[in-house]
């Protein structure tokens, strides 16, 4: 999960990158009556989503948008919360929801996780 703890600073360096073009592009909201694998496919299918891929072993792939205001977190097989989607979005703060598809102990303890990331400044170190 270290890629996550990186994504405040990437949503930020992203964002100040941004076209003009790009800041009326449309992201997809997550629809959790969907089923899983018809999620990931609309996900991964919209355009101006940048795949950040998967880091070292960890059981998770993850999106950005363009414009690094949306991000994605689809668990793999091997992570305890699959199957489970993440949805970040970052717009006066940044709001974590997601889909649980499999255990509701182990969904929740990633979405505890993503929250907790919250409290780390730029520098990673934790707020005062």
């Amino acid at each position: 999960m270290r890629l996550w703890a990186a994504l405040p600073l990437a949503l930020t360096l992203a964002a100040c990158s941004q076209k003009a073009a790009e800041q009326d592009v449309t992201y997809l909201d997550l629809d959790c009556a969907k089923p899983f694998k018809d999620q990931v496919a609309a996900i991964v299918a919209q355009p101006h989503l940048v795949p950040a891929g998967t880091v070292g072993a960890e059981p998770y792939s993850y999106y950005s948008s363009a414009d690094g205001r949306t991000s994605y977190l689809i668990t793999r097989p091997g992570s305890p919360a699959h199957p489970a989607i993440m949805i970040q979005r970052a717009a006066n703060g940044i709001t974590t929801t997601g889909c649980r598809y499999g255990s509701q102990k182990a969904y929740d303890e990633l979405l505890a996780y993503l929250e907790s990331l919250k409290t780390w400044t730029r520098t990673g170190g934790a707020k005062k």
